[in-house]
């Protein structure tokens, strides 16, 4: 059985890019001020435009409901409001840390209780950077990679072989399947997946078959993988 791949074609190769794990929120006071920083995974406007929302019906009594995203795998679009708060002391500072920090798909909502005591500018600045860094570090940074989902065909002499080249390139078999031959289904990054095959290749003797059957993104994180 010689190689046969088959791969689907892509218009373009799709970068990776940096965004959070999971939606979270916390809370911390500055000079009795209440700040509650809330982060979301977005994949579009709409989804922060949505999340935004529920924050601000969520906290309708709070004096100020500040908030900034990027979504885009080039930052395309990036939009602030200070909801009140003195020009370029809120929505700024968030938005230029999530620029900084190169993240994107990501909604951050930063809600203020005042406490009585005025911050002044500078300190209304750290106040809503230092909010929205503790909520995304709760959230925790992860890098969302382009993963090809493939099947692998060969025969049952070389499972041994195959399994442990797939192991030592940490590459997840999602499937198995024993009929006449053996069928893997592995998922594997979308940049690492010729020189994998051709390892393959090389290992089985070119006995061996492989389909793409998907390509899509994936959160990574360490040697975890989740979808979005």
């Amino acid at each position: 059985m010689a190689l046969k791949l088959f791969l689907k074609p892509e218009k373009r190769f799709m970068k990776s890019y940096k965004t959070i794990l999971k939606n979270e929120e916390i809370e911390t006071v500055v000079n009795k001020s209440r700040f509650v920083g809330h982060c979301a995974r977005v994949l579009n406007e709409e989804e922060a435009i949505g999340f935004i929302q529920d924050i601000k019906n969520s906290h309708r009594d709070a004096t100020h409901n500040v908030f900034a995203y990027v979504i885009g795998l080039d930052n395309e679009i990036q939009r602030y409001s200070d909801d009140g708060e003195p020009n370029g002391t809120a929505g700024i500072p968030i938005i230029n840390f999530l620029k900084n920090m190169e993240l994107t798909n990501i909604a951050v909502v930063v809600t203020r209780y005042f406490g009585g005591i005025k911050l002044g500018t500078g300190g209304l600045a750290r106040a809503y950077a230092g909010a929205a860094r503790d909520a995304v570090e709760k959230g925790k940074i992860v890098e969302a990679k382009q993963f090809s989902r493939i099947r692998l065909g060969f025969d049952y002499s070389l499972i041994g072989k195959i399994e442990n080249t797939l192991s030592q390139k940490k590459t997840l078999i999602t499937e198995k399947v024993f009929d006449e031959k053996v069928a893997f289904v592995i998922l594997a990054e979308k940049d690492e997946v010729t020189e994998l095959l051709e390892n393959l290749v090389n290992l089985t003797a070119n006995q061996i078959a492989a389909t793409e059957l998907e390509s899509q993104y994936y959160l990574k994180d360490g040697s975890n993988i989740y979808d979005i």
